[in-house]
């Protein structure tokens, strides 16, 4: 039961074809053809116990998946369409202690708890010192002529963001880099970063946060951490519950936003109309459109609990259903023109940030007021900044990453 429209044996979560391009002109063919097509794998290569997937391409497919948890489940199978094919089930099984893989309520709960930390008011009080730490960020790069735009600029401002909003201190923001860098790097062999320096990478944050969290809980502060620890039964969260969620935090908010960042960069400069228009007019549809273009995120996975049909195609119960933001952000039903970086483009109903439902992304007014404060500091201080070099692509399957981008700065 392979997809016709396709090459025999062509995978949409093959770790090697992202080290190298997005496969958009296959998903274009699917989107066209078969919008919900079985994409077959060899027998637990993806960590599972079954044969393959469903690819989900179009855009309002993915929204449906994404808004009925009931039927396409985040727990069954975890949110993460491949892991390496040695994993173990328990493994993949305590995973499902991570709010990305939890289903209502559990994750409602949860959720509830941990949105106080991404209120409005808190994400206002963390402008102004995050606007000057954006502006150190690029003076710094300035003074060295030249580098690596990702480690010099791209990472910065999301660790000390993260650090800044749950009270970690700045020191230790390396330590949250590596941890997450390992977490999310074992499948590029060029970083020889192993599954098993992965998971003890993922238990080394776990156990920081939740020694911040118990240190909380004995003597609260005017943070964060307080707040979401501090009282238990007040409905808070339990340390082993923060650890998690800080695991999640240094993924989705640190790995996520500094690749958005990247690849706005190279956007812009490869689209240089866009740069004299961003540094000429700052618009405020900037950020969505960097999002939309980058999609950091490519893809997630849901398990149906039932059969059921989506987009013509019946889906058995227990088989997993891939859902590709990536194809879905260059719909043309949706977007006109998406092959075009257009920093102006009003509306933009991307899907960067999730496909709505329970998962989409708490910390998106996080994440936008990080790029554009990142971007207009850019703008300001680094305006003639050029490319240096082709980005050095992560090979992973779910995770658009650039691990490299020399630029010249001045």
């Amino acid at each position: 039961m392979s997809c016709p429209a396709l090459p025999e044996g062509f995978d949409f979560t093959d770790p090697d074809l992202y080290q190298h391009r997005l496969p958009l002109p296959e998903f274009a063919l699917l989107r066209q053809t078969t919008p919900v097509c079985w994409i077959p794998q060899p027998h637990g290569i993806a960590g599972f116990d079954d044969d393959g997937y469903w690819a989900v391409t179009r855009h309002a497919d993915v929204k449906e998946v994404s808004t009925r948890p009931e039927i396409f489940s985040s727990n069954l199978n975890t949110a993460i369409i491949r892991f390496n094919e040695r994993i173990q089930r328990d493994q993949i099984d305590v995973q499902k202690l991570i709010m990305l893989n939890m289903d209502p309520p559990e994750h409602t709960r949860v959720r509830q708890i941990v949105q106080r930390g991404f209120t409005p008011r808190a994400i206002r009080a963390l402008e102004d010192a995050l606007r000057e730490r954006a502006a150190r960020i690029v003076a710094g790069a300035r003074e060295d002529g030249s580098g690596d735009f990702v480690t010099d600029v791209a990472c910065e401002l999301p660790l000390q963001a993260i650090a800044e909003l749950i009270g970690i201190p700045q020191q230790d923001r390396v330590k949250i880099f590596d941890w997450s860098n390992k977490m999310v790097a074992y499948d590029d062999p060029e970083l020889a970063i192993t599954e098993e320096i992965g998971v003890e990478s993922a238990m080394e944050l776990i156990s920081y946060a939740m020694n911040l969290a118990a240190d909380r809980k004995a003597c609260p502060a005017k943070d964060i951490v307080s707040k979401l620890v501090a009282a238990e039964d007040e409905g808070s969260l339990g340390s082993d519950e923060f650890g998690f969620f800080v695991l999640v935090l240094a993924v989705a908010g640190n790995e996520t936003t500094r690749n958005a960042i990247s690849h706005g960069m190279h956007a812009f400069l490869t689209h240089p109309d866009q740069w004299e228009l961003f540094k000429r007019e700052r618009p405020a549809t900037a950020a969505e459109e960097i999002v939309r273009w980058a999609t950091p995120v490519m893809s997630f996975q849901r398990t149906a609990t039932q059969d059921t049909e989506l987009g013509g195609q019946r889906i058995e119960a227990g088989q997993r259903v891939g859902i590709f933001y990536s194809s879905a952000n260059h719909d043309p039903e949706v977007f006109d023109h998406p092959e075009v970086f257009d920093i102006t483009r009003s509306p933009n109903p991307h899907l960067g940030f999730g496909g709505g439902g329970p998962h989409f992304c708490l910390g998106k007014s996080l994440a936008e007021l990080e790029i554009r404060l990142i971007f207009n500091a850019i703008a300001d201080a680094l305006p003639d900044i050029r490319l240096a070099g082709d980005p050095r692509r992560l090979r992973s399957p779910w995770l658009n990453g650039i691990k490299e981008l020399r630029v010249t700065y001045g």
